[in-house]
C-alpha cells in the first residue's frame, strides 16, 4: 500500500506578492480556479486504489489552513504532522516515515511537494508504477523530468546504468549556468530534479541512520515525545529545534548507492516563480503569448504575465513583463528576472515590513478578516466566519467593538465575569442587525448557519493591536 506524503512547508517567496509567508503558494488557486495547489496534489492520489489517507507535513502556523483545505475536498482522514520550526526535507521525511510506520513498518512512501503542478496525471501514475518495481531491491527512487529546454532554475540528475524500470543515479547536479544547461539538454543523459520520491519508510530511515544519524536521532526523540490531538501530530518542539537543517538530497541521496531515477514527462511544473507560471498559463492568450488573471485590459502587449486581484490593470505597449497587483502591493519585473523577486521579499523582511508575511486578508481557523480602515483610535474590519465555526470566548482591555451583520446569521455570546458561561447570555443577529461589545466585556461570535457569515466590525479604543486579547475558551487550542 502507498502512503502518500505531502510536503507543505514552502514559503513561495518568488511568487510574492500573491504568495506570502503566512499564506504561501500551496494554498493558492494558481493553476485551477477552484483548487489550490495543495488540493490538486491530494486529489492526484485518487488515481490509486491501494493507497492510504495522506500524511501532510506542514508548519505549525499553517495547520488549520491544511486541515480546512483537506476537509473541503473530502480528505477527512489525513494525518497532519506539525513542524515546530523549518528544518528542510530530510527531517520532515523522517517524521513522515516514523508516522507511516505506526501503520506499516514497510510502508511505501510516495513523497510529493504540495506546490507542484502535474497536468498528465496518468503519466505520473505510470511512472510511479514503474518505480514500485524497484522497491523490493531497497532502492530510494526519485523521479526525473525529461527536459525540453535548458533551464537554469532546476537541479539536474545524471542517469547511470539501466535498471529494470529506470536508471541508477550517477550524480546530482546543482542549478547550472545557461551553457552547461544547454550541454545537459544536448547529451540526453540529464533529467530535471522534480523533488518527488518513492521509497519504503524502513529503507529511508536506514539510509538516514547511515549518512545522517544525528538527524534521525533528534527526529526519533522528538517523535517519541509527540502529542496528538484531532488529526494533528505535534512533535516535541524543544527537541526538534536541536535538529540541523538539511535536504534529503544532501543528507541521503547524494551518498547512497541505492539511489535510482525514473524518467517521466507528465507536464510538470514546480511553479517556482512568475516566469514558470507564465509558461504554464500562456496558452490562455496564445495569440500574443500573454498569461492573464483578473480584471486586465491590454493594447499592443506581448509575452507578459499580468495578474490582477482587486482592481483594473491596463498594459500598453509592453513586452516580456510580469505585472502582479494585490490590495497592498504591485510587482513589475522583467520576466527573465522573475527569480529575483525573492530579493524584494528579503528586503521587506529586513525592513520589518508586514507585506513579506501577510496579505490584507488574514486567515484564521474560523474564517478570515480584512482591515478596511485603520487609524490611531479606530479600525474597521470585514470579518467572515465559516459555517459552524466560532471565535474564542474572549475579552479586550483596550478596545470596544460594534458588529453589523451584512450577510448570514450570527450567534453572539456576551456578559460580565471571567468566561463563566452560566453568567453569559446568547442571542441571534440577522442581516442588518447589530450589537455593541463594551470594553472589558466577555464575548464570542459564531456562525450557526449554513452559509458564510459576513459582518463589519468597528473597533474603538486607545490600543487596537491583535495581541489585546484574553482567551477563556478556544476550540482551536490557542492560548
Amino acid at each position: 500500500m502507498i502512503f502518500p506524503i505531502i510536503l507543505s512547508g514552502g514559503s513561495g517567496s518568488r511568487l510574492w506578492p500573491v504568495s506570502r509567508e503566512h499564506y504561501p503558494k500551496q494554498f493558492l488557486n494558481l493553476h485551477k480556479d477552484n483548487r489550490s495547489l495543495l488540493q490538486e496534489a491530494a486529489e492526484r492520489l485518487n488515481k490509486w486504489h491501494d493507497i492510504s489517507a495522506p500524511i501532510v507535513v506542514c508548519n505549525e502556523e499553517h495547520r488549520f489552513l491544511v486541515a480546512e483545505q483537506m476537509h473541503q475536498i473530502g480528505f477527512k482522514g489525513a494525518q497532519i504532522v506539525l513542524e515546530p520550526c523549518g528544518r528542510n526535507t530530510a527531517p520532515a521525511l523522517a517524521l513522515a516515515a516514523l508516522t507511516a510506520q505506526q501503520s506499516n513498518p514497510d510502508a511505501e512512501m510516495l513523497v510529493m511537494p504540495a506546490d507542484h503542478v502535474i497536468k498528465d496525471e496518468q503519466a505520473f501514475v505510470d511512472a510511479v508504477t514503474k518505480g514500485r518495481e524497484l522497491l523490493n531491491d531497497g532502492k530510494l527512487i526519485t523521479f526525473g523530468i525529461t527536459p525540453n529546454s535548458p533551464q537554469t532554475g532546476y537541479g539536474y540528475i545524471k542517469r547511470g546504468i539501466t535498471l529494470k524500470s529506470g536508471y541508477s543515479v550517477e550524480a546530482f547536479v546543482e542549478k547550472p549556468d545557461l551553457a552547461r544547461a544547454e550541454s545537459y539538454l544536448d547529451s540526453g543523459d540529464y533529467l530535471w530534479n522534480s523533488g518527488i520520491f518513492l521509497f519504503k519508510a524502513s529503507d529511508y530511515l536506514s539510509a538516514l541512520a547511515q549518512f545522517a544519524p544525528d538527524i534521525l536521532d533528534v527526529c526519533h526523540r522528538a517523535f517519541e515525545a509527540r502529542n496528538e490531538d484531532l488529526n494533528f501530530i505535534r512533535v516535541d518542539s524543544s527537541i526538534f529545534a536541536e535538529c540541523r537543517s538539511e535536504s534529503i538530497d544532501y543528507a541521503v541521496m547524494e551518498h547512497t548507492q541505492q539511489a535510482a531515477v525514473v524518467p517521466m514527462n507528465p507536464g510538470w511544473s514546480d511553479v517556482g516563480a512568475w516566469d514558470a507560471l507564465h509558461a504554464l498559463k500562456a496558452s490562455a492568450d496564445t495569440q500574443n503569448g500573454n498569461a492573464l488573471h483578473g480584471d486586465v485590459m491590454l493594447h499592443d502587449t506581448h509575452n507578459s504575465l499580468i495578474h490582477s486581484e482587486s482592481r483594473l490593470v491596463a498594459a500598453v505597449g509592453v513586452d516580456n513583463l510580469v505585472i502582479v497587483e494585490t490590495e497592498d502591493a504591485v510587482l513589475v519585473a522583467n520576466r527573465q528576472s522573475a527569480q529575483d523577486t525573492k530579493l524584494i521579499v528579503n528586503a521587506l523582511k529586513a525592513a520589518g515590513r508586514k507585506e513579506s508575511q501577510s496579505h490584507q486578508r488574514i486567515y484564521r481557523p474560523w474564517g478570515n478578516y480584512r482591515t478596511m480602515v485603520l487609524t490611531n483610535s479606530f479600525q474597521v474590519k470585514e470579518i467572515v466566519v465559516n459555517p459552524g465555526a466560532k471565535l474564542s470566548l474572549q475579552m479586550h482591555h483596550h478596545r470596544a467593538e460594534h458588529w453589523v451583520v451584512v450577510k448570514g446569521t450570527a450567534k453572539v455570546t456576551q456578559g460580565e465575569g471571567h468566561g463563566d458561561l452560566e453568567s453569559l447570555r446568547s442571542f441571534i443577529l440577522s442581516e442588518d442587525q447589530s450589537t455593541y461589545i463594551p470594553l472589558g466585556t466577555v464575548h464570542r461570535l459564531e456562525n450557526p448557519g449554513v452559509i458564510p457569515l459576513h459582518l463589519i466590525e468597528v473597533q474603538t479604543g486607545s490600543y487596537l493591536g491583535e495581541d489585546d486579547i484574553v482567551r477563556y475558551n478556544d476550540e482551536y487550542g490557542r492560548g
